[in-house]
């Protein structure tokens, strides 16, 4: 059902050396902040690509139900931090469906993965494929620089600095 997408960054030999300088925890937290501006970037495409196919008749909005959550399950899990991108509210309307703007999309489905009467429209994957690059950059660009502010207060902390 999900698919997965991987690649590889290349060019971190200075970030990497920076780590070993600083804590376990202080790689946890600041990786997390830099991952969820990373993840945003993507979220932000996603809701913009969503409004082109949000139908303003309806009242309701693809774009305003597309949330960034923390992946707790698989740092529980793997120790690995991840944040998640999709459509809240699920698939199903309840008590007939509501038309307000943050009410549930589940059509977003039907749009992204198309079905045997009709094409697919995906608004979800081409938003990865497109911002991978810039997401890879954010994070590497905030996570060098919440390491630089560890390693400053470190050496203030020990009294080198």
């Amino acid at each position: 059902m999900a698919e997965t997408v991987e690649f590889s960054i290349l060019g971190l030999d200075s970030l990497t050396a920076k780590l070993e300088s600083v804590t376990y925890d202080m790689k946890r937290k600041s990786g997390r902040s830099a991952l969820r501006r990373a993840a945003a970037v993507i979220a932000e495409n996603a809701k913009a690509r969503a409004m082109l196919l949000d139908d303003a008749e309806t009242g309701r909005s693809i774009a305003d139900n597309i949330v960034l959550r923390w992946n707790g399950r698989l740092f529980k899990r793997t120790g690995d931090l991840g944040f998640r991108i999709g459509v809240k509210h699920g698939a199903v309307l309840k008590d007939g469906g509501e038309l307000s703007a943050n009410s549930p999309t589940p059509h977003w489905r039907l749009l992204e993965f198309g079905t045997q009467y009709m094409r697919a429209d995906p608004f979800m994957r081409p938003a990865l494929e497109e911002s991978i690059s810039d997401a890879t950059n954010v994070f590497v660009s905030e996570y060098e620089k919440t390491i630089d502010r560890a390693i400053k207060r470190a050496a203030r902390a020990s009294g080198g600095g």
